[in-house]
Formats: structure tokens, C-alpha cells, sequence
């Protein structure tokens, strides 16, 4: 065979082209990537699992945690309770103080009640006060107007907002508009967006003549006090439409944990 004929002599045709050894390179490495991704992927799987299982662990104990504190205050205060009714039961002039320490240590009882199904947590203002006010109103013929947008408040203050009105309810079933039969209150909350404040209204109307007191009662002294430990301003006004309470309260003080 000449030089020509080698030169010119077609070579013989390879099993594979490089564009298909290139191809075979990558399905093997696409392969290599997937095996990689399941491994991947199950062991992120099994981590979320364990995570899951030490969430579940963790909520159940601080449910039984929450639970047994709920427990033991409500005990302390049935105790407390049973103290003060001992102590003043054979003082007729102490009735009046009698009761109105049950009715508080009742109104802390059930604010309590409602941190626990929040899980100590927060709660909502229109919660709170339709709790309060529920035990003073009449399902047949409601008493009360409640209104106002969702705020979500801190233990702090649930606890503060729920002794006012508390204070607020038994006064008014006492001496103010719900000591009359056509007595009726309209609570009322409104948020300004702007300021972050919060603007709580309590008015009562149709009821007995309003005179202001000659001297301050400890209830008012402690609905005083409630707003100003929530950095509010509080104004009780003496109409003579009906007595009016104002709360004017920057929203950090009633959503801030150290409130």
C-alpha cells in the first residue's frame, strides 16, 4: 500500500463520538448529584423529625408547667379568699369590704383563667372584657355595648385591664347606671395608628343621677393606680348623663413584654 493510499484510506469508526462520551460524563455526574440530594434530603428529614418530636416534648412540658403554676394561683387565692372571709365574718360594719375583696380576688381568678388558655402569653382586649363584664350582664337583655378592633395585650396587662373593669362593673351595679333597670354602659376602644396609642371609653347612660363622690373610695384609687403602673392617662368624669372613665395608654405599654 503507497504512502497516498494511507493517507487516503478512511479509519475505522469509533464506538462512541466525543459529543456522546461528553454526554455519558454528564448523565454519570447528574447521577452522582441525585444520589447526593437523597442523602441530603433524608438526612434533613430525619433532623426535622427529631426537631419535631423535641418541640412536641418541650410544648407538652411548658403546657404542664403553665397548668400547674394556673393551679397553684388559683389555690392561692381561694386560700387568700377564705382568709378574708374568715377574718371579717363576724364583723357586720365589714360586709361590704368582705365582698368587695371576693369580687377582686374573682376578677383576678378569671384573668387568670384567660392567660392560661393564651398559654400565658397575651390575650384580646374584646376577650377581656367581655369576660369582665359577663358575671354584671344580662344575656336576656344585654346591659352592655362592647366595640372595638383586636389588640393582642401582654399578661402585665390583661391583668390590669381586667381589675379595672372589674372595679368599673361593680361600681356601676352599685351606684351607677346598672343599679337602675334601663341602665346601660358602651364600652368602646379605638386605636390611633399615628400616635400608637390606644383610647378606651367607658360610658354609662340612663341611669341614676350621677353626683361626684366627697371623697375618693380605694376602687378609685385603684383603677388610678392600674393605669398609671400602664404609663396611661386616666380620666373619671362625673356627668350628668352618667359617669364616664378614659384611658388613653401608649399600645407599647399593653404589647411590650415588660409591661
Amino acid at each position: 500500500m503507497s504512502e497516498a493510499d494511507l493517507r487516503t484510506e478512511p479509519r475505522p469508526a469509533s464506538s462512541t463520538s466525543p459529543y456522546q462520551d461528553e454526554l455519558a460524563a454528564e448523565n454519570v455526574s447528574l447521577r452522582l448529584l441525585l444520589a447526593q440530594a437523597e442523602i441530603n434530603a433524608q438526612s434533613l428529614l430525619a433532623t426535622a423529625g427529631i426537631d419535631a418530636r423535641e418541640r412536641e416534648a418541650a410544648d407538652k412540658l411548658q403546657k404542664l408547667i403553665l397548668e400547674e403554676l394556673h393551679h397553684r394561683i388559683k389555690n392561692t387565692l381561694a386560700t387568700v379568699g377564705a382568709i378574708v372571709s374568715q377574718s371579717l365574718r363576724d364583723l357586720p360594719e365589714a360586709r361590704h369590704a368582705q365582698h368587695a375583696i371576693e369580687g377582686r380576688l374573682l376578677a383576678l381568678g378569671r384573668a387568670h383563667d384567660l392567660l392560661l388558655q393564651a398559654r400565658w402569653s397575651s390575650a384580646n382586649l374584646g376577650t377581656i372584657v367581655r369576660s369582665a363584664t359577663e358575671a354584671f350582664d344580662n344575656p336576656d337583655q344585654p346591659k352592655f355595648s362592647i366595640s372595638g378592633p383586636d389588640i393582642r395585650m401582654t399578661s402585665g396587662a390583661v391583668i390590669a385591664i381586667a381589675m379595672t373593669l372589674n372595679e368599673l362593673c361593680t361600681n356601676t351595679t352599685k351606684f351607677g347606671a346598672l343599679s337602675v333597670p334601663q341602665g346601660r354602659v358602651d364600652i368602646k376602644w379605638t386605636l390611633d395608628q399615628q400616635a400608637q396609642r390606644l383610647h378606651f371609653v367607658w360610658t354609662e347612660t340612663n341611669g341614676a343621677a350621677v353626683r361626684p363622690p366627697k371623697q375618693r373610695s380605694f376602687g378609685t384609687r385603684l383603677i388610678e393606680t392600674l393605669g398609671r403602673q400602664l404609663r396611661g392617662d386616666v380620666r373619671l368624669t362625673y356627668e350628668p348623663t352618667g359617669f364616664v372613665y378614659t384611658f388613653d395608654v401608649p399600645m407599647a405599654s399593653l404589647t411590650s413584654a415588660a409591661s
